[in-house]
């Protein structure tokens, strides 16, 4: 058990191992998306202008995010995009999987969170 004045973590700056942790996922899941648009369409069937509009947003979106990381509220609203990509799957199923996969790997990240913070 640790005392109040003492880290949970031997880092030296858990919050700031923390923020990169969910901007570094945000990032990724950002370029990933971009990425994903030519193979979908490509190896995947029609992918229509809205779905094209709605990965681009997404996208956005999550580099927005990406650089607020500092803002409590900037972890509520990762998890609101990671819903928002698995309703995206209604357009495309590859979108769904897409959200599966970053939605684990969102959990994973908030789990990271709060064992490091105890938050």
């Amino acid at each position: 058990m640790t005392s109040p004045g003492q880290r949970r973590s031997g880092l030296r700056n858990p919050e700031g191992a923390v923020r990169g942790l969910g901007a570094g996922t945000l990032g990724l899941e950002a370029l990933v998306l971009l990425l994903a648009i030519q193979p979908i369409r490509v190896v995947g069937g029609e992918l229509s202008g809205a779905a094209i509009a709605v990965i681009v947003s997404l996208a956005v979106a999550a580099v927005a995010l990406a650089g607020m990381m500092r803002r409590p509220w900037a972890w509520h609203a990762g998890t609101v995009l990671q819903g928002a990509l698995l309703l995206a799957g209604l357009l495309h199923w590859s979108l769904l999987a897409l959200g599966i996969i970053f939605a684990l790997v969102w959990g994973y990240a908030l789990h990271v969170r709060r064992v490091i913070l105890g938050r």
